[in-house]
């Protein structure tokens, strides 16, 4: 292509990735799809929540239907009732949204087509091109061959009369799980295993989530998923490379079997990252057995973990674009998720004061009966996002960790003799501290120096260090949860997971305080708690009577540092 005449094909913003010119080669003049509207879909099970690896799916699907002015369905994949439940269905939903994206009234089961898919394939085996084979899942095995061996099926030949009546006598619930199997009469001996007459119905005998008891007999992922996608109009079915391999079968089916349109399947690769396991069989055994509190637990890889825990819509969104769409698999660090949050919220989060680990600070020398107000930004260069007042008195509570009755060398916040600045109040030193009889810091005494209002020093001495504090007549009480990784190894999924579980991965701080404006803090609201962290109001046990504050992520940034 030239550089200097564009394709009118290409979406605006330039080409992105492969996918997007691959679609744009094929709805331009001459392509597969000239003329057509681009069609994608978002095809999850419902047996358990979205995470993080799904949130690269979504932005390809919705992503790629978005860059060229198309469409894009949500699809459930119920075709095994094993684990499903409208209870994912509703999280999917819910999810999807939250990240900002929409598939209207393109909303999908795949049990839609149980009664189609069912037709066609007894077309198939009026056709010769599937028949009802009767080896064990043991025997299948044993007979699917090798790469210089076919495989072998006693029943490949089986009359086509007798196929329709087996079919039709599975689908009457009339055998029992495992005694049959619908195949595709395909090539034995094909060098693609997927493509040696897989099996494209098994009967099951459990009841679905939707259907209740109507169907015994499912179909295969492999089998019902070009149909679904024929069925809906879809141009491009993009997913993982694990499919690749599946492509073939893909094709095959939609070649063979009568539908209203041909889509293109196009494999990328799925967004690997450590510190984390993203098998829905993991995350279910660690929610089933009680060593996370739920599919939310802020700890979790799932979306509305990460919602929990305060991550953005924005900030995945970012993080997914960045990783970018590849054809091979790599893992991503972890410490880059966390960069992409620290970049929306230092950008967005308000600014507030917390003490986490709180001591009484008395300033001996200033007024009982006297409070003072400061006006100080809620973003800082960001006037637009308004001020809040903050009240100072004799009476404070500070970090008890920024205090030392004898200091190590280069510790320069509070201790006896020393200069800190209160940040936005005032200068004071350090006089001494009160202690408990069994010798435990209970207060900490300074003065204050009334010429250093704001924080200055007219004389121009220097003062090494800036701690925060609170109020104690207007300081709210609040709980912390200190969060970190679930695991203590980069690649849990490489070991016994459940024998690397971080026994510190929650801390949970009792009577912290905070400024009394959070007391009106939505959930999930968004602050930079100054020397903290970023922390956020707790979606599902904070309220005004009990705040809980959730940090999202710390101040320091590991991945910008590397």
């Amino acid at each position: 292509m030239s550089d200097t005449v564009k394709n009118p094909a290409e979406p605006e913003g330039g080409w992105g990735n492969f996918i997007h010119e691959i679609v744009a080669e094929d709805i331009a003049p001459g392509g597969r799809y000239e003329g057509k509207t681009v069609h994608t879909r978002f095809p999850p099970e419902p047996n358990g929540y979205l995470h993080i690896g799904h949130a690269k799916a979504i932005c390809i699907d919705f992503g790629t239907a978005e860059k060229f002015g198309g469409l894009c369905n949500l699809r459930m994949d119920d075709t095994n009732p094993t684990k499903e439940d409208e209870e994912f269905v509703e999280n999917i939903k819910s999810d999807i949204h939250w990240l900002g994206f929409d598939w209207g009234d393109r909303f999908y089961y795949a049990s839609d087509y149980f009664e189609k898919m069912y037709e066609m394939a007894v077309q198939l085996i009026k056709d010769g091109l599937a028949y009802v084979c009767q080896l064990t899942p043991e025997e299948m095995r044993e007979n699917r061959g090798d790469l210089t061996t076919p495989a072998v099926s006693p029943y490949r030949d089986r009359p086509v009369e007798e196929s329709l009546d087996l079919f039709a006598r599975m689908r009457a619930g009339e055998f029992e799980d495992g005694a049959m199997t619908l195949r595709a009469k395909i090539d034995l001996a094909s060098g693609n295993f997927n493509m040696r007459d897989p099996v494209i119905y098994r009967i099951n005998h459990l009841r679905h989530h939707r259907t209740g008891n109507t169907w015994c007999i499912y179909p295969m992922y492999d089998f019902a998923h070009p149909i679904e996608d024929a069925l809906e109009g879809i141009t491009h079915s993009l997913c993982s490379l694990e499919f690749e391999d599946h492509r073939p079968l893909y094709d095959w089916v939609i070649e063979h079997i009568h539908l209203p349109s041909k889509p293109r399947q196009i494999e990328f690769a799925r967004l690997g990252i450590n510190n984390t396991v993203m098998s829905k069989r993991k995350l279910r055994y660690l929610v089933e057995n009680g060593i996370v509190s739920g599919w939310d637990d802020p700890r979790m890889p799932t979306l509305c973990g990460l919602r929990r825990r305060g991550y953005t819509p924005a900030a995945i969104r970012n993080f997914c674009e960045r990783v970018g769409v590849a054809k091979v698999n790599s893992t991503i660090e972890y410490s880059f998720l966390e960069h992409c949050l620290r970049e929306d919220l230092n950008e967005n989060a308000p600014r507030a004061m917390a003490v986490l680990r709180p001591v009484k600070l008395t300033i001996t020398n200033y007024p009982e009966d006297k409070t003072e107000e400061f006006e100080v930004e809620n973003i800082p260069g960001k006037p637009e996002a308004g001020t809040r007042t903050v009240t100072f008195s004799r009476n404070l509570w500070m970090e008890r960790d920024d205090f030392l009755e004898e200091p190590v060398k280069g510790y320069f916040r509070m201790f006896p003799g020393n200069e800190v600045r209160l940040k936005t109040a005032y200068v004071v030193r350090c006089t001494g501290c009160v202690k408990d009889e069994e010798g435990n810091i209970t207060e900490v005494l300074a003065e204050y120096d009334p010429q250093t209002r704001g924080g200055n020093t007219p004389d121009g001495r220097k003062v090494k260090s800036t701690i925060h504090w609170l109020d104690a007549k207007t300081a709210l009480d609040a709980e912390v949860r200190l969060y970190d990784s679930l695991f203590t190894v980069p690649d849990p999924d490489g070991e016994d997971y459940l024998k690397v579980l971080n026994p510190d991965s929650l801390q949970v701080l009792s009577g912290s305080k905070v400024e009394p404006f959070l007391k009106e803090a939505a959930p999930e609201s968004a602050y930079q708690f100054m020397r903290q962290g970023y922390f956020c109001v707790d979606n599902t046990d904070s309220s005004p009577e009990h705040l809980v504050f959730n940090r999202t992520v710390s101040l320091k940034d590991g991945f910008k540092k590397k």
